[in-house]
């Protein structure tokens, strides 16, 4: 027997288009749409949750396997919203191995 591949999962934004399919994601788990814009996570070109991209609501259909989806969605939404990283204040130190390597160089070219 052949091993069962496990269906493709697409991490999206939610659209305008998707408003019936969050709803009745919504209903199935007894919550209210959360505000603002949505992740959605679609199995097979259905969707099977959704979480809010600023706050802790979620969504998810309670007849499919659906936490891990939640915690994907989470993470991603952690991804996009978090601040941007500062560049570094001080340049990167060069490894031990390129300024020793560097050195070397320097001091066969003043010496031969």
């Amino acid at each position: 027997m052949a091993p069962r591949l496990a269906p493709a999962v697409t991490i999206r934004y939610a659209f305008p288009d998707d408003d019936e399919a969050v709803a009745r994601l919504a209903a199935l788990d007894s919550q209210a749409v959360p505000a603002g814009p949505l992740l959605v996570a679609e199995v097979g070109g259905e969707l099977w949750a959704a979480v809010a991209l600023h706050g802790p609501a979620a969504l998810g259909d309670p007849f499919r396997p659906t936490a891990e989806l939640i915690g994907l969605l989470r993470e991603r939404a952690r991804q996009l919203t978090r601040p941007e990283r500062r560049r570094r204040a001080y340049p990167r130190t060069r490894s031990a191995a390129t300024t020793t390597s560097a050195a070397r160089s320097t001091s066969s070219a003043r010496h031969g």
